[in-house]
């Protein structure tokens, strides 16, 4: 995929805690958004933060959170972005969403990989018993 050019940024603001059945809500971002052949997506972990409940959230070492801000970035032209927000009307339920205009400068892939159907799912194990996504054996 090529991509150079006006784009669209969407960003996706949700706790590390949401679930979609039982998978982290933003893996399920992610995977979504590669199922509908987006150029990328990216997920970044706060280390601090609050939302609309305005409970804040810390990774501070006397704090015990466990629910820290995440933040899944996804960056396309404008018309791939906009429909796939349907997708995300059914999944955030709670968060931000955000739209905003940008400019590719550089897209540019390392080596071709596997086609979309054969890479693993790293939440899904390696079939071997050890531990998931990891290879190792347990």
């Amino acid at each position: 995929m090529r991509l150079t050019g006006p784009a669209l940024r969407l960003t996706v603001l949700v706790g590390e805690n949401d679930r979609w059945h039982h998978k982290p809500l933003f893996a399920e971002i992610v995977h979504r958004a590669r199922a509908a052949g987006l150029a990328g997506a990216s997920v970044f972990r706060g280390i601090e933060g609050f939302g609309a409940s305005s409970v804040v959230h810390t990774a501070r070492l006397l704090s015990l959170s466990e629910d820290l801000p995440v933040a899944v970035v996804i960056v396309d032209t404008e018309d791939r972005v906009r429909a796939f927000l349907p997708e995300l009307d059914e999944l955030v339920t709670e968060g931000l969403v955000v739209l905003d205009p940008c400019e590719v400068i550089r897209y540019t892939a390392r080596d071709v990989g596997p086609a979309p159907a054969d890479v693993p799912d790293p939440d899904a194990g390696d079939g071997r018993g050890g531990a998931p996504g990891t290879g190792e054996q347990a």
